[in-house]
């Protein structure tokens, strides 16, 4: 009987041993996980805030660019929409967009492949040849019932 309770004392020291590191473990590795949970949670909120910022300069998000459109009764969505078409549409020339001050390299012209409207007065377009690209920075007019004028402030060519 003595011998019985003996290992009965020695088999629940085991037992508690056992499970003190085991539970160590666990709470460990549920650790480890917590805090890479919070890392990633870091990185995502810094993402979203990059993101806000990158559409800051953007005529969805300019008040006072939309509000320079309605005084002149224009509607700044389609405003945003003909100033693309307007540029895209001087793609067609020949020699390239004649708002990339570039002449032709190897016989491929250079045209704006996107664009983006920043505000009321400008846009930002990159352009290519297939070959190289670049960026231009634009100056637009609009006036309902004519196309709209653009003038090249500046271009950077990679």
């Amino acid at each position: 009987m003595k011998n019985v309770i003996l290992y009965a004392l020695i088999f629940s020291l085991l037992f508690n041993v056992f499970q003190y590191v085991n539970s160590t473990k666990i709470l460990d590795a549920k650790q480890k996980e917590v805090d890479k949970v919070k890392s990633n949670l870091i990185t995502s909120r810094d993402s979203v805030a990059a993101l806000a910022n990158a559409n800051y300069f953007a005529l969805e998000s300019d008040e006072d660019a939309q509000e320079y459109f309605y005084s002149n009764n224009l509607d700044y969505q389609k405003v945003a929409i003909k100033v693309k078409e307007d540029l895209i549409s001087l793609n067609e020339n020949k020699n390239g967009n004649p708002l990339i001050p570039y002449d032709p390299v190897d016989g491929k012209p250079f045209l704006i492949n996107t664009s983006k409207t920043l505000n009321h007065r400008w846009v930002i377009a990159e352009f290519s040849n297939g070959d190289l690209w670049g960026q231009v920075l634009l100056k637009y007019f609009v006036e309902e019932g004519k196309p709209t004028q653009f003038e090249t402030v500046e271009t950077v060519l990679y």
